[in-house]
């Protein structure tokens, strides 16, 4: 089946039909155009060739204004520069489009304006039209956007360091590939866990017991169990929640492989208390300990699990650790300044 041709003038007469439907008459139509103006939030002023003010629809602040001078209550430098912008398209009769940022009480507004000629049947330049968009939400969410890039940008780069830290020290410490890659997976996943706890709160951090039971139930124990946590339940901010969840990672592996949680009976107790740093800023303590039996074997070598324990933990949130394994117990004791936790 041959297919029709396009009629070019379809669309001529499809306006003629619509021009003449009964029901946009000009009234109806204006009174349409009004209110597609006002629920969009456009203003439009029209002036003639010496900026005299023709008509203004839907005009408000900062455009409109009791005076008689068409740029409203903007700020001179602002008016000048739209007056300017004006005169150009009067000249030339090419349009100009111009962002404004006009000074408020709580901040700035921000607008967009178009400056358009409007040309009479000789193609003289008879008048403008100026149409106002406020922009504001929208620059106020570009801005909301760039910080938060700036910010996920500045995080990776720290949540990196702390990988190419725990990269090295791990194959510091590590004898064999095997045993790299072994113990490398599981800090990886630790912080990971402690990742989704900051991610989930909006970047704000994780609280300081779901870190921990996190932490000690990935390694198929029950924390109801195997866990007594007791005292204050701080908030730590997203450095202190990586470096303090890695901390609770390395404790939680070797009590599985040599302590308390090795034992189906076996238990840690976690201790969170807030001590009198400063008058206004208290320091948080936290301890973990455990009683391990007399066939519990504790490594008597130098590992990471130690050192991070004792020196990078510590040292990436300002504060002091120590360390100690006796004979029948393990008690770690993590001191962190104010700054790393909120307690509101």
């Amino acid at each position: 089946m041959r297919s029709k041709a396009p009629d070019l003038n379809d669309s001529r007469r499809s306006d003629e039909v619509i021009a003449l439907h009964p029901a946009e008459s000009g009234m109806q139509l204006g009174r349409a155009l009004l209110h597609a103006l006002h629920n969009a939030g456009i203003s439009v002023l029209y002036q003639d060739r010496d900026m005299k003010t023709v008509w203004a629809r839907n005009m408000r602040a900062p455009w409109a204004s009791d005076a008689a001078d068409s740029n409203g209550i903007l700020p001179p430098a602002q008016a000048e520069r739209i007056g300017a912008a004006k005169r150009n398209v009067v000249a030339s009769g090419n349009p100009e489009r111009l962002e404004l940022g006009v000074p408020v009480e709580d901040g700035i507004r921000w607008f967009q304006v178009w400056i358009d000629a409007d040309h009479g049947e000789s193609g003289a330049v008879q008048g403008v039209v100026t149409t106002m968009v406020e922009t504001t939400e929208q620059k106020r969410r570009e801005q909301t956007l760039k910080t938060l890039l700036r910010e996920v940008s500045h995080r990776s780069k720290n949540l990196l360091a702390i990988i190419q830290s725990i990269a090295t020290q791990t194959g510091r410490y590590s004898e064999t590939l095997g045993d790299f890659l072994t113990r490398f997976r599981g800090r990886l996943q630790s912080l990971a866990s402690s990742q989704d706890l900051v991610t989930s709160s909006n970047w704000r951090g994780a609280a300081l017991r779901e870190l921990v039971s996190g932490q000690v139930a990935r390694y198929g124990s029950d924390p109801r169990r195997s866990l007594r946590f007791a005292g204050e339940n701080p908030y730590l901010n997203p450095n202190a929640a990586l470096h303090i969840g890695l901390a609770m990672h390395e404790l939680a592996v070797n009590s599985v492989s040599y302590g308390a949680l090795s034992r189906p009976d076996g238990f840690v107790e976690v201790t969170a208390k807030l001590t009198a740093a400063s008058a206004d800023k208290p320091a948080l303590s936290l301890t973990w300990t455990e009683a391990i039996g007399a066939r519990d074997r504790q490594p008597s070598e130098k590992r990471f699990g130690s050192v991070a324990l004792e020196r990078v933990v510590p040292t990436s949130l300002n504060g002091t650790a120590t360390l100690e394994i006796t004979g029948d117990r393990v008690e770690y004791r993590l001191v962190v300044p104010h700054g790393n936790f909120e307690t509101d």
